[in-house]
């Protein structure tokens, strides 16, 4: 592995962190969400309200949890069955997580062996103690993180039922996102810490087991009391009620969430709390340990109106941030997104505090608003959210590198010259190996949306990604839906590029086969078709730039560049005639087709 190689999986580390839109949902800014099947097509999605009473124990790390939870069954597929998520079960000796972690080649260093070696008071568990549908007791049974649950009676097409569930809960030593005791002393970080409905779309149910990945859930509202010791200040989803109430050591705090589709929470005595207003947008929280050192505080300090900056970034160039808060927490194992917040570590650097919340910031809007499926469709959300921070951070800190996805483009290439990559349709818990997941949700998922600009144009993307988020905000797009985006903003067929660089490894390789006075053929070796850039250098000096369309796209992308005859993908070589005798040839000069083998691209 090259010197690069290792830096950026360090990087990404601390990182890990269809159909059309007419269905209806309100403000998230309102307390309630409605959703109404849509009359226009058959798009649908569930909805889900919670309200928790939890009751922490911050000497025990235990705590005591009331759920009422009404669901409505938006499909139209009679429901026999409902899951839940109970992710603090992961973190026992012998489960999926710790077995996967003990038997992948290149484990992720923050979790190695550790699970194996919790003990009874160290491990984390959720205990379901009864559950009943509409008053009926249920019949359910914990596997894994699983909570597998035979209904009373069926959910039928437009029904609303209400679950009520008793649980018990343990938070286990911080290993992977979540925990207790966190290396920084931070003493809880509260993430999947709940039975959380899973999710039931046009696919069926995602029930998927808590192994090493992320997260996918049913949007709706949360009304959460959480009573803890009253020394602890806390930060996280939602907006507080009023007043803590206090009763001998313990506070009583009231969040409510309006759409979305987690709950997050972090708390700690020692956290500092400060505020910072963006103009025309959300409170901006910032949750610190006093323990920090002076020069670690004052960079938390000086780095919060970057990410002032950084919001209003985002908000100008995907869609704005609907929420009345977002809060940045210090707690977690690197920096990781959760609903209107983010987990990072807070013994860093000011770049690097920059970075990360850049980062995880994305995601609220890739993540956390668009809501793809992480298990399935990981690149969208990573690679996406990379693309728009790695232009954002190069504005914001004024970076000003000619091409800031060049990092991503070097990983996904060594990728693909490796005997190592997989599909990006490949399950996140599938990878043959940690570094292949990290290159490609993040690296090659980047490469996607940044090589669809050099296909449609860059003014097309920025469009396309503003599309994206006015038709998809508040649902769950796949892959086929962006790209169904792009093509009507672009007006070109893209079908095309979505398989062979989703769905397939086959990969992009165009050379410069020969050039003869001034007669230039190219010649395609890699499977994979792309419409080509050309610059043409004659021996007078003089150069001119050559557009040639991709045959399949049924269209040309906005040029300045001389538009020249189709090439037809089936057809391994393609000539032409240029206008003077030629001196020099490149092809793509930009330099954002991802071609594997650049040292033919040049004669």
């Amino acid at each position: 592995m090259n010197r690069f190689l290792i830096v950026f999986l360090s990087v990404t580390l601390l990182w890990s962190c269809g159909g059309t839109n007419n269905v209806v949902v309100a403000s998230p800014t309102t307390p309630q969400t409605p959703l109404v099947p849509s009359t226009v097509t058959t798009y649908w999605q569930q909805h889900v309200d919670y309200k928790m009473e939890i009751d922490m124990d911050v000497n025990t790390y235990q705590y005591k949890g009331k759920q009422t939870l009404v669901y409505t069954n938006n499909s139209p597929d009679i429901l026999n069955k409902v899951y839940y998520h109970l992710y603090f079960n992961a973190f026992q000796p012998g489960s999926e997580m710790d077995v996967r972690s003990r038997t992948i080649a290149d484990p992720d260093p923050r979790v190695g062996d550790r699970i194996s070696k919790l003990k009874p008071n160290e491990i984390g568990y959720i205990k379901v103690n009864s559950l009943k549908q509409n008053g009926v007791t249920l019949k359910h049974e914990t596997v894994g993180t699983v909570l597998e649950v035979d209904l009373a009676k069926p959910i039928k097409p437009g029904e609303k039922v209400t679950f009520d569930m008793v649980f018990n809960a343990q938070v286990p030593l911080q290993i992977r996102r979540s925990g207790r005791n966190n290396k920084e002393g931070v003493a809880l970080s509260m993430t999947q810490w709940y039975p959380k409905l899973a999710e039931y779309d046009f696919e069926g149910w995602h029930a998927d087991p808590y192994i090493g990945r992320e997260f996918h859930g049913v949007w709706g509202n949360f009304d959460v009391k959480l009573t803890i010791d009253k020394n602890y200040v806390v930060g996280g989803t939602g907006y507080l009620n009023g007043e803590p109430k206090v009763e001998n050591n313990k506070k009583t705090l009231h969040f409510t969430a309006p759409n979305v589709h987690d709950f997050t929470w972090a708390a700690d005595p020692d956290y500092i709390h400060d505020t910072i207003q963006v103009p025309n947008g959300p409170i901006l929280n910032f949750y610190y340990k006093n323990t920090l050192s002076t020069k670690q505080k004052e960079d938390w300090k000086k780095f919060q109106p970057k990410v002032v900056e950084l919001m209003q970034y985002y908000s100008k160039h995907i869609g704005k941030y609907p929420y009345k808060q977002y809060s940045v927490i210090q707690g977690g194992d690197g920096g990781m997104e959760y609903a209107m917040c983010t987990l990072i570590t807070g013994q860093r650097s000011y770049g690097s505090l920059v970075g990360v919340t850049a980062h995880e910031l994305a995601h609220s809007w890739f993540q956390f608003l668009l809501a793809t499926n992480e298990a399935k469709h990981e690149w969208m959300d990573e690679g996406f959210t990379s693309y728009i921070s790695d232009l954002a951070m190069n504005e914001i800190m004024e970076q000003n590198i000619t091409n800031p996805f060049k990092n991503a483009y070097k990983a996904y290439i060594y990728l693909a010259n490796s005997d190592s990559q997989q599909p990006l349709t490949t399950h996140a818990d599938r990878y043959h190996y940690n570094q292949v997941y990290g290159i490609s949700a993040y690296n090659k998922g980047e490469v996607f949306l940044a090589q669809l600009g050099y296909v449609i144009g860059e003014e097309n993307l920025k469009k396309t990604l503003k599309q994206y988020f006015k038709d998809w905000a508040f649902k769950h797009p796949t892959p086929n839906d962006f790209i169904r985006v792009a093509e009507k903003v672009s007006g070109l067929e893209l079908d095309w590029y979505l398989t062979d660089f989703t769905q397939t490894t086959n990969t992009i390789d165009y050379a410069i086969k020969q050039v003869e006075g001034n007669s230039i053929t190219l010649e395609r070796i890699g499977l994979m078709p792309m419409p080509i850039d050309l610059t043409v250098t004659y021996t007078d000096g003089s150069t001119e730039d050559f557009y040639i369309p991709l045959q399949m796209m049924r269209g040309e992308k906005p040029t300045n560049a001389t538009i020249i005859k189709d090439w037809a993908w089936a057809y391994p070589t393609y000539t032409f005639k240029a206008a003077k005798e030629v001196k020099s040839v490149k092809i793509d000069p930009s330099e954002l087709m991802a071609d594997v083998n650049k040292t033919n691209n040049k004669k």
